[in-house]
């Protein structure tokens, strides 16, 4: 049966969604902008800024508080998946960025989580153009591969555990701004990659 929409729109996740709107926007237009799919090159810079944003979450995917909430958390993460990618396209992996994020409250943590996961949501239209350039999940493009089990149902396993949860309203707020941070943070990390690409070129 099918909630009410005041009640979908009552679930935490919908509100993630809301809140990160318009970063999530800003977010989609810089990466159309440096066009990661016109060659394997600039696709790189592309997969500097995930292995370097992905590694920043290593520990929150590590941490044994959020894996006691999502039992499978270890395994969604992307760390590596990216860092092989790096070496397939014959790009060194990064040194770290000055600004990583630091020791979040849970909330901010569940935040952060929140846009990396639902990123796989869009990877599965990334990896079709990734595909022109002939890349796979299994070269070059492996941070963007199918999860095990499906990417819808993997989604929806990690927003009905969110979506559950007993968070006071100072947690509920945290989410958000980590939410919020998350995209503001890649955001720095993408400019950061094609930056540096362009101080090379």
């Amino acid at each position: 049966m099918t909630a009410p929409s005041t009640e979908r729109a009552n679930l935490r996740s919908q509100r993630l969604n809301q809140v990160t709107h318009a970063p999530h926007t800003e977010l989609d237009a810089l990466v159309k902008s440096h066009k990661p799919f016109d060659s394997r090159e600039s696709f790189a810079r592309f997969v500097v800024a995930q292995y370097l944003f992905q590694s920043e979450l290593q520990a929150l995917y590590t941490d044994p508080q959020l894996i006691a909430i999502v039992p499978d958390l270890a395994e969604r993460c992307r760390a590596e998946q990216a860092r092989l990618d790096l070496a397939d396209l014959d790009t060194e992996v990064p040194a770290p960025f000055a600004g990583a994020l630091g020791k979040p409250s849970l909330g901010e943590a569940l935040g952060w989580i929140f846009v990396s996961e639902g990123s796989k949501l869009g990877a599965a239209f990334l990896i079709k153009r990734a595909v022109a350039l002939e890349l796979s999940e299994t070269f070059g493009a492996r941070h963007l591969g199918e999860p095990a089990g499906g990417r819808a149902e993997g989604w929806k396993q990690f927003t009905r555990i969110l979506d559950s949860l007993e968070l006071s309203p100072e947690e509920d707020a945290a989410a958000e701004r980590g939410a919020v941070a998350a995209f503001e943070r890649f955001t720095e990390l993408l400019k950061h990659a094609y930056a540096a690409d362009a101080a090379l070129a």
